[in-house]
């Protein structure tokens, strides 16, 4: 039996939707002024580097608590040593996503910001450890969690879905395509991709990766440092009503423009929200790098450099290895280093079995008091 689609893919924009109401137009103003704070608070951290590394983890973890793989910071960070041994599956799928995240930004700046199809099945083929492409069997449908019942069929056919992923691709680059809003646009790019469902698995955490990349494409963002599943993680119910109310009004003009606006008006706040505590995060950060310096030329003059200090943010958990990778340096050294920032108290010297690492306790405190809101 060959199952219909219960929605037909529309083209972007959709045709007879003001986007311009009172609430979506505050709710905008809002979303624009969180991320502008963000992307300056972002710019005062003196390596990149350490904002990717550290809070593309907590978008990770996020965004896969959406997906219902639960970890722990301490298992995270216990995952970032490189010890097979202590990776639990579900921090291996947090660990995916994040590498996800990155090589999609990387991929797009080599791209001169062209966010293709390509870069997409690149990130579903390294999120899975995969060889497969856009669907091509049919069977695929939505399901109910808690009923089993089935709550949306998205398109079957292959041909569709490579047709409707073709024109999404090109509403994402084609930036003359409307004069929407690129806040706005990304709230219909994410719905899109959603509703297509072009990939076997994982689509909710390639499409809500899709939406950070989109921001940085736009300019609004240099790094994707904004983890937006932490909002959707929390209002997860109304996430997924509000997507299928745009499917479900098919038909009704009025009912159509309302549940877009609505949609649009969610994803506005979950920006403009997300963006605001990641700027006191990274405001944290900062502030806490620059205490740390300053107790590293006090009390372990001879050991300080920016390196090493970028070393300790980079790495929440850290090993002698990383910072003889990081610094150049011999094993014997770096051994040394980190001992001797550990008396300072600077650091916490932990055992476990053979292996040997190092934690910035006041940088996990500060992210896990980050996590808690």
């Amino acid at each position: 039996m060959t199952l219909q689609p219960s929605y037909s893919i529309p083209k972007l924009p959709p045709l007879g939707v003001d986007f311009q109401t009172p609430e979506l137009l505050r709710a905008l103003v809002a979303a624009h002024r969180h991320l502008a704070e963000l992307k300056g608070c972002a710019a005062s951290i003196p390596n990149q580097a350490i904002l990717i590394n550290t809070l593309a983890l907590q978008e990770a973890k996020a965004s896969s608590e959406v997906e219902s793989y639960v970890t722990t910071q301490d298992e995270l960070f216990q995952a970032d040593l490189h010890i097979a041994e202590w990776v639990s599956p579900a921090a291996k799928e947090v660990s995916r996503y994040r590498e996800a995240l990155r090589h999609g930004f990387d991929r797009m700046r080599e791209q001169q910001g062209i966010l293709g199809n390509g870069t997409l099945i690149a990130l579903f083929q390294l999120l899975k450890n995969s060889s497969e492409t856009f669907r091509t069997g049919g069977g695929t449908v939505l399901k109910n969690e808690k009923t089993g019942a089935t709550v949306f069929v998205p398109p079957q056919d292959s041909s569709q879905v490579q047709a409707h992923m073709q024109a999404l691709e090109q509403f994402v680059n084609d930036d003359s395509a409307s004069d929407l809003d690129p806040i706005i646009k990304m709230a219909l790019i994410h719905h899109q991709f959603e509703s297509i469902h072009p990939f076997s698995d994982g689509n909710g955490r390639i499409g809500r990766i899709l939406c950070v990349l989109y921001l940085v494409r736009t300019g609004l963002l240099d790094t994707p440092v904004l983890y937006l599943s932490r909002y959707i993680n929390q209002y997860k119910g109304d996430y997924y009503r509000l997507l299928q109310e745009v499917r479900d009004a098919e038909g009704d003009p009025a009912a159509i423009a309302a549940s877009w606006q609505a949609w649009v008006v969610f994803m506005l706040n979950a920006v403009a929200q997300t963006a605001r505590q990641a700027v006191q995060l990274v405001g944290g950060m900062r502030d806490l790098m620059v205490e740390t310096k300053r107790r590293m030329r006090t009390d372990t003059p001879k050991l300080y450099s920016q390196d090493l200090l970028n070393n300790l943010f980079r790495h929440p958990y850290t090993r002698i290895e990383f910072v003889q990778n990081d610094l150049g340096i011999t094993r014997q050294t770096a051994a040394r280093y980190l001992r001797q920032l550990a008396q300072a108290g600077l650091v916490q010297e932990h055992s476990q079995g053979k292996h040997l690492y190092f934690i910035n306790a006041p940088l996990v405190e500060l992210l896990v008091r980050g996590e808690r809101g």
